[in-house]
């Protein structure tokens, strides 16, 4: 709790996918991740969130509340395994499936 007060904790997402993107509007997160419409999600009071280029930075002082935040983030659109499109962690690894071979 101290490190919190002290220097804050950080979580960062990448978005991976043609044509994905993420805002900040207000006091929300606007995601663009393939769906008909804009996701909104409400982006909670001690938590800050930075988007540039790809990246999403979300900080703040209580670990158990950016982490919330954080994985619902994520599971907006998880990635998947075949081209890994998606919302994931840095430095997270998805392992890949092959797909169809062509005959």
């Amino acid at each position: 709790m101290i490190k919190g007060v002290t220097e804050g904790y950080t979580k960062v997402l990448e978005i991976e996918g043609v044509g994905y993107r993420a805002e900040v509007k207000g006091t929300n997160l606007s995601l663009s991740v393939g769906f008909s419409h804009p996701v909104l999600l409400p982006i909670p009071s001690g938590v800050t969130a930075l988007v540039e280029k790809g990246v999403i930075t979300v900080s703040g002082y209580d670990k158990d509340e950016l982490g919330q935040f954080a994985a619902n983030v994520r599971k907006v659109k998880k990635p998947e395994p075949y081209k890994g499109k998606g919302i994931r962690y840095k430095g997270e690894y998805i392992i890949r499936k092959q797909g169809k071979k062509a005959a």
